[in-house]
């Protein structure tokens, strides 16, 4: 199945990308491409919605590491909504779970640290 993306610019301060589908090696280019499209917006928070996500490889993990990173750099917190089981089970088992709940560096961002609970 392929990937779907979907983007809901309703909220300008945290615009929210939808992937479903497979997010893996062969589709995952587009998503990241999505991602640092807005980033380059420097919105404050960008949320990633994976409700209909269905398999996700290494590659598109590293998409949402990808995603963490230039939030990071950006200052723009990185949040998951409605992670699959699966999901949720492969960021915890890879410490990616443990990224997206660090708090923005001090000096980086003029904005301030969210509550980043919207992993579930």
């Amino acid at each position: 199945m392929p990937l779907t993306i979907s983007v809901d610019r309703s909220d300008p301060v945290a615009p929210v990308i939808r992937a479903g589908g497979e997010l893996a090696f062969t589709t995952a280019a587009p998503l990241r491409a999505e991602v640092d499209r807005l980033l380059a917006e420097g919105p404050r928070t960008l949320v990633l919605n994976f409700r209909d996500l269905l398999f996700i490889d290494s590659t598109g993990l590293s998409v949402i590491v990808h995603a963490w990173r230039q939030g990071q750099e950006g200052g723009t917190e990185i949040q998951l909504r409605e992670t699959p089981r699966f999901l949720a089970t492969i960021l915890d088992m890879t410490g990616v779970t443990g990224l997206l709940t660090r708090p923005q560096p001090t000096g980086r961002s003029e904005r301030p640290a969210t509550d980043s609970s919207a992993l579930a």
